[in-house]
């Protein structure tokens, strides 16, 4: 049973504010039935129904919870109509500054000194505010201009009460409605509190930039900014100063001082080898995170939200994004249901029909239409309709594509992805192909060959001799165990059951021979309750036979 808790109640109402004003649109209600891929129709043909940007509008009053929740929701096209993912993957996380008095007592405190004496100059006024931190331009003692993020006061406890709500209401949905069960919102809610709590952790964003400038450090046009360690801490974020301006913000006249085309191929391609090659990648490059600097690169910010994909994923991935360029849907089905988690309810049929259906309108659309963002998002919708969980790196990849998209056409508006997905793959394939050729692997991988070639002809005289003695042993394994050892445990049931009823009944016919004061229908009352209770037994497992077992097998669902 939920218990509400009397200090949320002020955020319950914000919440229930929220669905009274949506709960007629499509958000809320059609959760299993979400509108298709080119539907871009922002208001309902009743023209009653609150627009998607209304709705963005209404999670950025609601607070920084729920404006990084919006940005998380964008990725999640099984749970959203692609209108709204749309609107939400423009959500810009924008806030009034707070006082320069605060974030000077923040700086001090974290940094144990006083302002002047770490840094020569600094602005007072923020050059950013969002959500969870202002940025402030300054100078370091030794000359080195830097951004300075300060994290807002008091901004871990509201977004810690927040969680705490939405974690209530998670596994309310999931206990008691079939949309919770469905799409496992406890599971998002936990997923989405992982992701803000490293997000919070300024430390953590500080080895980001290190990593991810490391992956980067081969591409000529691109820059990522660099932490100064000894400035940073976990509310205080000291990096390299990227001075530039915002790519949505580029006039037609600077846009010929730059071939855009080769910034748009450039940035996708190291897109594709962190995700694909290095395991980690900036998961929010939207428009606000994206600069052209000075000297007409593009400087990435905010690394505070990254992916994360194993080796192994990595390779399905590309399986994967080679099949979807290249219009192979049986392709994009089978690895899209390995790389994911079915349910009972898993319609696979279904789901392959649907994946044709989608690539063959894919095939009839011109390269410069194809949106790969877009399509993956789709298929995770697919996926959610018919029972299959997809990998929360799935999810990832398709907002990151989403945004990328949108990226590359601000700098070139005839970019095409598709193509560079096609051209880039064999470099990309080479570059996997060189990083596991480390050493250490080689090593590893000679001396697994060594131990298999020592102890190869002693198997094989232990195998010929088993077979040679007759002694060789069939095991198998099978999916069903639970479910088989569960109808042995009713079968077991059944037979105590009706070894209890004819003791009842044998132990009832010998106590009628004995005469007692007390009588039922002139027959001793203690044996008339004994053969009562067996007559009820014996009907209840008759009609317990009878309502199931000669019911049949249910079939297998197609």
């Amino acid at each position: 049973m939920m218990i509400f808790k009397t200090k949320h109640w002020p955020r319950y109402k914000d919440i229930g504010q929220l669905f009274w004003r949506h709960g007629r649109s499509s958000v809320f209600r059609n959760l299993a039935d979400i509108s298709d891929l080119h539907d871009d129709n922002p208001i309902a043909p009743n023209g009653k129904e609150p627009t998607p940007e209304e709705f963005v509008a209404d999670l950025e009053k609601m607070g920084p919870t729920f404006i990084k929740l919006g940005q998380i929701l964008s990725s999640r096209s099984d749970l959203l109509p692609a209108r709204y993912l749309k609107a939400l993957t423009k959500l810009q996380d924008k806030c009034e500054p707070f006082p320069f008095e605060e974030a000077e007592k923040i700086i001090e405190r974290e940094l144990g000194v006083r302002l002047s004496k770490a840094f020569r100059e600094f602005d007072p006024k923020p050059i950013a505010a969002a959500s969870l931190g202002q940025v402030h331009r300054a100078v370091l003692r030794d000359g080195r201009k830097v951004a300075v993020k300060v994290q807002r006061p008091g901004i871990r406890k509201q977004i810690a009460e927040d969680l705490e709500v939405l974690e209530e209401l998670g596994a309310f949905a999931d206990s008691h409605t079939e949309v919770g069960r469905r799409h496992r919102l406890a599971e998002v809610v936990d997923q989405f509190h992982k992701t803000l709590v490293q997000e919070l952790d300024y430390q953590r964003e500080a080895s980001n930039l290190l990593v991810i400038g490391e992956c980067l450090r081969d591409f000529p046009h691109i820059r990522v900014a660099q932490p100064v360690n000894d400035f940073t801490t976990r509310d205080v974020l000291t990096m390299t100063y990227i001075d530039g301006c915002k790519i949505t913000d580029l006039n037609p006249v600077v846009r010929l001082d730059f071939d855009g085309a080769v910034l748009a191929d450039e940035l996708f391609r190291a897109y594709l080898k962190q995700t694909l090659v290095d395991g980690i990648f900036h998961a929010d490059p939207h428009p606000g995170n994206i600069f052209i600097t000075s000297d007409f690169r593009i400087g990435l910010l905010d690394m505070g939200m990254v992916g994360r994909i194993t080796p192994g994923m990595q390779e399905k991935l590309i399986k994967l994004l080679l099949a979807i360029s290249e219009g192979r849907a049986d392709d994009v089905a089978s690895i899209a249901i390995q790389i994911s988690e079915t349910d009972d309810d898993f319609d696979e049929a279904h789901f392959r029909r649907d994946i044709g259906d989608l690539i063959l309108q894919m095939r009839d659309n011109t390269l410069t239409q194809l949106d790969i963002g877009r399509l993956l998002l789709e298929v995770g919708r697919i996926a959610g309709q018919t029972g299959l969980f997809v990998a929360s790196e799935l999810t990832m990849l398709s907002k990151t594509m989403l945004q990328l998209h949108e990226i590359g056409r601000c700098l070139d508006p005839a970019y095409n992805p598709n193509a560079a997905i096609r051209r880039h793959v064999s470099a990309i394939l080479k570059e996997r192909l060189q990083k596991d050729l480390t050493p250490g692997n080689l090593f590893s991988t000679l001396l697994e060959t060594k131990e298999f070639t020592a102890q190869l002809p002693s198997r094989l005289v232990k195998i010929l001799d088993t077979v040679g003695r007759g002694q060789v042993e069939l095991k198998m394994r099978n999916d069903d165990t639970l479910r088989i050892l569960d109808g042995f445990q009713k079968v077991a049931n059944r037979i105590a059951t009706g070894l209890v009823l004819a003791a009842l009944i044998v132990g009832a016919a010998l106590l009628m021979q004995i005469h007692t004061d007390f009588t039922i229908l002139g027959y001793p009352g203690f044996a008339m309750i004994c053969f009562m209770i067996a007559a009820a037994g014996a009907a209840f497992l008759l009609l317990d036979i009878f309502g199931h077992d000669l019911k049949g097998p249910k079939k297998p669902r197609s």
